[in-house]
């Protein structure tokens, strides 16, 4: 039925032009929905690992002795003392910059 009102509309010489659009555009609304539908799932199972990554994490530092805890918590401060002088000498090239 939609065969023939668009050969009545359109007319046999842009008839097939027309259905060349309208099946590029179908083409690409669906290649477009597959791309979106593959994203949605690599950030769900992304997500999802990070859960489980976070659940084991806690799991395993429940289950430390206190040698195990102490050694964790100097580890700890070492990375947040490294991590210190590091953005002090980011700033002050950044301040040398402003010069």
């Amino acid at each position: 039925m939609i065969g023939v009102v668009a050969l009545l509309v359109l007319g046999p010489e842009r008839l097939p032009g027309a259905i060349r659009s309208v099946h590029k555009t179908v083409r690409s609304i669906k290649q477009f929905g597959q791309q979106m539908q593959a994203e949605l799932n690599d950030d769900l199972r992304t997500h999802e690992l990070h859960q489980k990554l976070k659940d084991a994490e806690a799991k395993g530092l429940l289950n430390l002795t206190e040698q195990e805890k102490a050694a964790l918590a100097e580890l700890k401060q070492a990375a947040a003392d490294v991590n210190t002088p590091i953005s002090s000498i980011t700033s002050s090239k950044d301040n040398k910059h402003e010069l």
